[in-house]
């Protein structure tokens, strides 16, 4: 059976009592409590605040799903770091001790799962062959489940997501079963599996017994695009995704896209760099030159596109911060800017996921995903629990968000 509960992090404008009371008043038999910096603080909350939090729960009956730590909470501009498999042991110890802190609130207010996701590869794992990711984030699982006592109802989840290490179900399994713990199971979300899988249907049938916990929201494809640092084996597959090769030793960028590939630079390009250029181009079986387009001519201030651009950029692998923040007027230019016909050089939301499909939580109901047929999957092979809506883009609309996910999904369950 399949419960509907609505995610505190979608309503972060309220206070948190509020919160709680408006995601009753909309019909939800469930919530979802994420800690946030200014709402649901667990370095600044108290005993006495928690238990008023129970009581509000007891006296309107509304159940508390699951605790998710929020992947935003540390540096809301760098979300899910430093991560559970962060290179510097201080990074970890900082992002165990969050989990940790959710184990301890959930015990207070008898949520019974706990939620996190792996992070990201990022630069400084590659600085460091030697440190392998999925030992540390393994090892930092076990240290996290060390606070769960043997005898209480508390398992602690763990969310793929789109250009996570942990991104797709087949990892997560893997990783489940490397743990071999009773209390670490599996939290999928449904826009993370439309994402991630080339056919979600089936991978939600395959995961339904081992899954404790789900997201909901939708999703719609996108311009599939992989910035990827240049070198020489580089390969290129343009039905799949287009790119933007960064140049370190320049940082600047090419996009490879064979309606209009761009250069996009400080100082035009020098004879050794143009062959290199038409040397990748070439490899990606584009023929005529690129555009060149001048970085300082670029626009590179805030956009209503940021949050379409910020969801995008967090979840590129392998590149430092700068490397991806100084993509981001690029990625406006092409948002932004039409070609000789008047169409947008890029008129769908960015992505960068293994289907094409763009990782930006819609409203159930604005995007193509298929809520029946996830759900019967998920049921008919041993699902039982809550799934909790989560609409962090759409915290400004909150109200709408609210209730109109709940008259779609209604009918579903």
């Amino acid at each position: 059976m399949l419960k509907l509960s609505y995610s505190t992090f979608g309503l972060t404008n309220l206070s948190f009592l509020d919160s709680i009371d408006a995601v009753h008043k909309a019909g939800y038999p469930g919530i979802e409590l994420s800690f946030h910096r200014d709402q649901f603080n667990p370095f600044e909350i108290t005993d006495e605040y928690l238990e008023t939090i129970k009581q509000r729960f007891e006296q309107i009956s509304l159940t508390p799903a699951c605790l998710a730590t929020a992947s935003h909470f540390f540096t809301p501009s760098r979300p899910h770091e430093p991560s559970l498999m962060n290179v510097d042991l201080a990074g970890r110890k900082r992002r165990i001790n969050l989990v940790r802190r959710g184990i301890a609130v959930a015990r207070k207010l008898n949520v019974p799962l706990v939620t996190f996701g792996s992070g990201f590869i990022r630069d400084e794992h590659i600085a460091n062959p030697s440190a392998n990711a999925r030992e540390l984030l393994a090892d930092s699982i076990h240290q996290c489940l060390k606070s769960i006592h043997a005898d209480e109802d508390i398992t602690l989840l763990i969310e793929p997501e789109p250009g996570m290490f942990i991104e797709t179900v087949e990892q997560g399994l893997s990783l489940v079963d490397e743990v071999n713990s009773p209390k670490f199971q599996l939290h999928l979300d449904l826009c993370h599996m439309y994402c991630g899988e080339k056919d979600y249907i089936a991978a939600l049938a395959e995961a339904a017994p081992r899954t404790r916990y789900l997201h909901i929201s939708d999703a719609q494809a996108g311009y599939n695009l992989k910035i990827v640092k240049a070198a020489e084996n580089l390969n290129f597959d343009l039905n799949f995704a287009k790119y933007l090769v960064y140049f370190p030793e320049y940082a600047e960028y090419l996009l490879v896209d064979e309606n209009h590939p761009i250069y996009f630079y400080d100082e035009k390009p020098n004879q050794q760099q143009e062959k290199r250029i038409g040397e990748i181009l070439n490899k990606a079986g584009i023929q005529h030159s690129p555009a060149l387009v001048k970085y300082d001519e670029l626009f590179a201030g805030t956009t209503a596109l940021e949050p379409e651009v910020f969801t995008y950029l967090i979840s590129v692998p392998g590149l430092s911060f700068d490397a991806l923040e100084r993509a981001k007027p690029i990625l406006y230019y092409l948002r932004t800017t039409k070609d000789a016909n008047g169409n947008l050089l890029v008129d769908k939301m960015l992505a960068n996921t293994l289907t094409g499909i763009a990782h930006f939580h819609e409203i159930p109901g604005e995007g193509t995903l298929d809520f029946e047929a996830s759900f019967k999957a998920l049921v008919e092979n041993g699902f039982s629990g809550y799934g909790s809506v989560e609409l962090y883009h759409h915290v400004k609309s909150w109200e709408n968000a609210l209730n109109a996910s709940y008259r779609h999904l209604a009918q579903f369950v």
